[in-house]
């Protein structure tokens, strides 16, 4: 049986409200501090050995146990699309010339007001791209096509772009109401690379409030409901990057990942999706180019699409200074799609036990046959022991907890009452953190790197759930008011915090679905720099159909 996650009570409405008057006084946010740190278990890491520390990091560098596995290419055929097409069926639509991109524009854009429309909502759009501007440059592609000179890969493509990374036209207020609304001039470095090849911006998806919920609830934005049960949350914080994809308005978009943001989204809404290794893509032009955990990645219908979403974006940028530590620098032309078709014979995958006895019964069960499966195609489990796993997230708490408190220091004291409730509780009592857990939770987050790197010099990849369980229940006045469940909260990033403490690359992929027919994730985590043998072993997954991007409920269907 799993563990039990804490057992705090959901604070929604006049409740909520309550509590964010009280955290914003001086006994009311040490009283809260105490009581959140009791909730999440925070005090666990006090208790914990000195020889589970290491040095205080000098950077931020991620540790490889070993170069890139070498695997031979079986080449394998790529994966049937999904029921929603992927970027390539696009392109073949308009090379043969039975769709324009201006159709699929104009489809797009319907398509988004018909899901923003439904009760509860399921529009995945923040800001859309005005329709001439779009159909302007969709004009352009065609004229691309009907020259036989596309621009790139995605000449034509539409997807969408979370928005906490800048979109030259549109504002990057990062799911707040009291950051500068004012449009950006430039595009981040990511987008610009994705435009480069002619990808079309339709717009950007809404966000948790400054990206600091997983759970898929922001009082200041209409945040989309699930799309396969709309009585339950999408996830978050990249939640409409991920509604994007799961609806079929897009077959991918970009997300930012700190402590599960991509990969959250994608389980829930039952779509792939891939935080890379850090310092593989630039993240010029994000809100969080600061943080030490935050990375910028796809979100996808399927693997070939993150395959070649990552080539896209991947590669040093002056402007993003940790890119210039990648190794390799970029990936070669094709390098990513053509990993597809590697199989997994011989690929070694670590299964920890006692992380999987956290996860719901259903979770455990998917999971569990997604491997089975790769284990008859001449995969083999092994099983890790990870000490620290287990207190992961808590460490993950105090990096993005306190980086996002520091970096908030005079928004706090201008623009408090501004905040949603949830956010301001959660400042008031990171405010109350000592020098010292922070200093701690940098040591045991280098103890951690150093565990991990062994346990990669006896495996190529290591499996884990994407999260606990399935998405919760939401009320729409908890989705209103915004809501504050320690437990929900725990639940989605109890798996998620460990690849973003070490750097490493990290995939969810759609395995399956519990009774109620809610998407379940499976997390795949490779060595540094080796997002090749992930994406290979999800793309086999997605061959064998044991990973699957199911058509929810609410679906558009842009494609003929």
């Amino acid at each position: 049986m799993p563990r039990r996650l804490p057992p705090a009570p959901r604070l929604s409405g006049a409740f909520l409200r309550a509590a964010a008057r009280a955290a914003r006084t001086k006994t009311g946010s040490v009283a809260v501090y105490h009581a959140l740190r009791a909730d999440l278990k925070i005090g666990e890491l006090e208790e914990l050995p000195a020889e589970a520390r290491g040095g205080p990091p000098l950077h931020n560098r991620v540790v490889a146990a070993r170069p890139p596995r070498a695997a031979e290419d079986a080449r394998l055929p790529l994966p049937a699309p999904p029921w929603s097409g992927t970027s390539a069926s696009y392109v073949a639509h308009y090379t043969q010339g039975t769709l324009t991109p201006e159709d699929v524009v104009v489809r797009c854009l319907a398509a988004a007001r018909e899901l923003a429309g439904r009760m509860p909502t399921v529009g995945p759009l923040h800001e859309e791209m005005p329709k001439k501007a779009a159909l302007g440059e969709a004009s352009e592609s065609r004229a691309r096509y009907a020259a036989k000179a596309p621009r790139g890969s995605f000449d034509g493509v539409p997807f969408a772009v979370k928005e906490q990374t800048a979109v030259r036209g549109f504002a990057r207020q990062v799911g707040t109401i009291f950051i500068d609304p004012m449009p950006m001039k430039e595009d981040g470095t990511c987008v610009a690379e994705l435009r480069r090849a002619g990808a079309l911006v339709l717009g950007t998806t809404p966000m948790t409030e400054l990206g600091m919920s997983p759970s898929g609830q922001n009082k200041h934005r209409r945040l989309p409901k699930n799309p396969h049960d709309p009585r339950h949350i999408a996830g978050g914080s990249s939640t409409g990057s991920g509604v994007a994809v799961a609806t079929g308005l897009v077959p991918f978009a970009l997300g930012a990942d700190g402590g599960g943001s991509i990969r959250i989204p994608s389980a829930i809404n039952g779509v792939f999706g891939i935080k890379p290794t850090w310092g593989r893509v630039s993240r010029a032009g994000d809100y969080a180019v600061d943080s030490t955990v935050a990375h910028v990645g796809p979100i996808a219908s399927s693997t070939a699409d993150l395959a070649r979403v990552l080539e896209a974006i991947s590669g040093p940028d002056p402007l993003d200074p940790e890119t210039l530590f990648a190794a390799p620098a970029k990936p070669a032309a094709g390098e990513f799609l053509a990993a597809l078709g590697r199989g997994v014979r011989g690929l070694v995958i670590g299964v920890d036990e006692e992380e999987w006895a956290d996860a719901s019964p259903s979770v455990q069960r998917a999971g569990q046959d997604a491997l089975r499966a790769l284990e008859r195609e001449g995969a083999t489990l092994q099983r890790v022991r990870i000490g620290l796993a287990r207190q992961a997230p808590l460490i993950g708490y105090m990096a993005i907890g306190l980086e996002t408190r520091g970096a908030l220091q005079v928004d706090w004291k201008r623009h408090a009452g501004d905040m949603g409730y949830d956010l301001q509780i959660a400042m008031a009592a990171l405010g109350e953190a000592k020098a010292t857990d922070h200093v701690d939770a940098q040591r045991l987050r280098s103890g951690l790197r150093r565990e991990v790197a062994g346990v990669f010099q006896r495996v190529d990849l290591l499996a884990l759930p994407t999260t606990v369980d399935t998405a919760t229940a939401a009320s729409e006045d908890e989705m209103a008011s915004g809501f504050l469940d320690a437990r929900v909260l725990a639940g989605l990033v109890r798996f998620n915090f460990l690849a973003n403490l070490t750097g490493l690359p990290a995939l969810s992929a759609p395995v399956g679905l519990d009774a109620r027919l809610l998407p379940i994730g499976l997390q795949l985590v490779g060595d540094a720099w080796d997002e090749a043998t992930v994406l290979a072993a999800s793309a086999h997954l997605e061959r064998l159909g044991a990973a699957k991007v199911e058509r929810p409920a609410v679906s558009v269907r842009i494609l003929p």
